[in-house]
């Protein structure tokens, strides 16, 4: 797959033939392979390869893009003059395109490469999941159990020179347990994935994660009604970085901010959380979901300080929104395949752990709602307003955990949130997940230490303290 450097000069420069700024070749070849059990069985096994390549050309801030299956020399260049007569000029440019490779600042070390490992094996550990699950008692009404694992090759070239080569592997397991007794149903979910080899499943017991997920769904069978009203909230670091994602991060990619679509436009430099708060992307993170060691525009990963000490710092971006900002490259310019355009994206977002013990957290607190699961969530990126489930939560009585409830939502302002945070535990929990923009799902990773927010709006059906 990997092109040498005079066809990738030759389809660039094609690319640039009728005016072009700035041009562009993404090229990728992936192999995926999953597996599905529902119902005690295998309901599907995928095993497929995919490639192709994408080119984009920019000028005066608008851009075209063409992608072709087709990675023969005459495939590209028809594909690049597509690209190219999108934003013809009036007449021919020559442009001569000297590639130099960049190199990666760090290594990953795969133990055992995903695609190394017999299907029968992979189909063992899907099934080990789903009958440890089951062997939970009759409440166990559903499991739902997947792994997958995905090894791309990369290759970016650009018309400033830039040459990256890059290769990666993602394994993903998840399960999904639904319980119900009496009418009540209750759903428990885990899972583990990373830029990891298959070796992560010898740190990670399938069974144990099972056993989790299942516990989880019929304790929440017992569960009381959530009480409504405003009180101070709890989150575990086992809730995952939810909160960060959607209420914060998101807003602070630089497309959505330049658009007027972010509560941060026009906010670098000043406060929007509290002091106690910094706020992290890092694409370097070993064995992460979200880590990559070059993004998808060639640019390597770093580590980006978003909101330190509650100020605000900075903005991911990519190509386009860099240029036009007048800043330098995050390296968050994402996409999901060969055939989208790049946009800023988040890798592995978190607040970054604090000086205060988790236990003392829930012991300094009178009243309150402890969130040990989060579930899914909407936001208004231009406004900061979100709405998340709760999965697993607990009230918090006089500094203890008095019992579990179920069907509660948190409500409130991503800006508001991070202001009241008062806590910051020195524990990190991460979450995985597939982040989706623009009709676009890419690997990320968020997390958040064990934090207390002084208020919120908690919605339930029990009526507590207003």
């Amino acid at each position: 797959m990997i092109l040498d450097k005079i066809v990738l000069s030759k389809v660039l420069t094609e690319a640039m033939s009728k005016g072009g700024d700035f041009a562009e070749i993404y090229i990728e070849e992936k192999k995926v392979n999953s597996i599905f059990c529902e119902d005690d069985k295998i309901e599907k096994i995928n095993n497929g390869r995919e490639k192709g390549a994408g080119i984009r050309v920019i000028k005066d801030g608008h851009t075209a893009y063409a992608y072709t299956n087709d990675l023969s020399e005459e495939g590209l260049l028809k594909t690049a003059t597509v690209a190219a007569k999108a934003t013809e000029f009036k007449e021919k440019v020559d442009t001569a395109i000297n590639l130099e490779t960049r190199q990666p600042s760090f290594e990953i070390d795969y133990k055992v490469m995903p695609e190394s490992v017999d299907f029968k094996d992979k189909i063992d550990l899907v099934l080990r999941a789903n009958n440890k699950a089951r062997s939970l008692g009759e409440e166990v009404k559903q499991v739902t159990v997947s792994v997958g694992d995905v090894h791309k090759k990369k290759q970016i070239a650009n018309s400033n020179g830039v040459l990256v080569e890059d290769e990666l592997a993602r394994v993903r397991f998840m399960i999904n347990v639904v319980a119900a007794r009496d009418g009540i149903i209750q759903t428990g979910y885990e899972s583990v994935a990373g830029v990891r080899g298959w070796e992560i499943f010898g740190e990670f017991s399938v069974e144990d994660l099972a056993e989790k997920a299942g516990l989880r769904a019929i304790k929440m069978l017992s569960a009381k009604q959530a009480p409504a009203g405003r009180m101070p909230v709890v989150m575990s670091a086992e809730a995952g970085g939810t909160m960060v994602h959607e209420a914060c991060g998101h807003g602070l990619e630089l497309d959505l901010v330049q658009k007027g679509l972010s509560v941060y436009k026009g906010k670098l430099g000043q406060k929007v959380a509290a002091e106690c708060v910094t706020v992290i992307d890092d694409g370097t993170m070993l064995g992460e979901y979200g880590t990559l060691r070059f993004d998808d525009e060639g640019n390597p990963t770093q580590k980006n300080v978003l909101i330190e000490n509650g100020v605000l710092k900075n903005y991911m971006n990519d190509y386009i929104t860099a240029e036009k900002e007048g800043v330098s490259f995050t390296g968050n310019g994402r996409r999901e395949s060969y055939q989208h355009k790049p946009i800023p994206r988040m890798t592995n977002t978190y607040i970054a752990s604090g000086k205060d013990d988790p236990e003392e957290i829930i012991k300094s607190t009178a009243k309150g709602l402890l969130v040990k699961k989060m579930g899914g969530g909407q936001v208004n990126t231009t406004n900061g307003d979100f709405v998340f489930d709760v999965q697993e939560g607990y009230i918090i009585e006089n500094g203890e955990i008095k019992y579990p409830v179920r069907g509660a939502t948190l409500s409130g302002n991503g800006p508001k949130a991070l202001a009241d945070i008062d806590k910051v535990g020195n524990d990190l929990g991460f979450a995985i997940g597939v982040c989706g923009k623009d009709g676009q799902g890419v690997p990320v990773s968020d997390a958040q230490p064990t934090i207390r927010i002084k208020e919120m709006t908690v919605g339930g059906t029990a009526m507590g303290d207003e």
